[in-house]
């Protein structure tokens, strides 16, 4: 417990600065914001990340953005919903055997892929049901998805970057509170 408690409060941090410190431009329907859902998933782990997503947009909205608390639940669903579908993603690829560091850059990438892109989908859902199928809608959510193609091109590199430098300081790292067990140890 104590674990999560600590790895959520960096995650939340983390995220709080993603959204804050950032690039972030508004582009269609939404706004395109540098989020690396995935590469927190692989430090901190699933727990961790979503607690860090809810809470970092939370206080973002209460201190910093105001206007986004009435959509609160969108984008906290738009974050979670691909995290989860991510995860079940890497039980999938990713062996059993295999601690994350040990992960092949393909594994990383794909299932950076699958979190950017499952974000571009609930973007659309949502878009969708709340304006429905109208050409200026439509035309709203294919400009925001051509433009995070820029984070679905870089999140895949930063995970990258983040387990090799994971894997450089195995040592120090292994069994720290900071970071998720399957960062450094197979599954049970």
């Amino acid at each position: 417990m104590k674990a999560l408690a600590l790895r959520g409060a960096i995650t939340t941090a983390l995220v709080l600065a993603f959204f804050q410190v950032l690039p972030h431009f508004p582009r269609g329907v939404s706004e395109v914001h540098f989020i690396f859902g995935a590469a927190m998933y692989l430090i901190f782990g699933a727990g961790p990340t979503a607690l860090g997503l809810a809470l970092g947009l939370l206080l973002q909205g209460m201190f910093f953005e105001p206007r986004d608390l009435p959509q609160y639940f969108i984008n906290v669903t738009t974050l979670i919903v691909p995290l989860y579908l991510a995860t079940r993603l890497v039980k999938g690829i990713v062996p059993h055997d295999t601690p994350y560091v040990g992960m092949k850059l393909w594994q990383a990438f794909v299932m950076s892929l699958a979190y950017q892109g499952g974000i571009i989908v609930m973007v659309a859902l949502w878009a969708i049901y709340g304006r429905g199928f109208g050409a200026e809608n439509l035309q709203g959510i294919a400009t925001f998805a051509s433009s995070y193609i820029l984070v679905v091109v870089i999140e895949p590199i930063v995970a990258m970057i983040v387990l090799a430098a994971s894997k450089l300081a195995e040592p120090e790292s292994r069994g720290h509170p900071f970071f998720y067990d399957r960062l450094h140890h197979p599954v049970a």
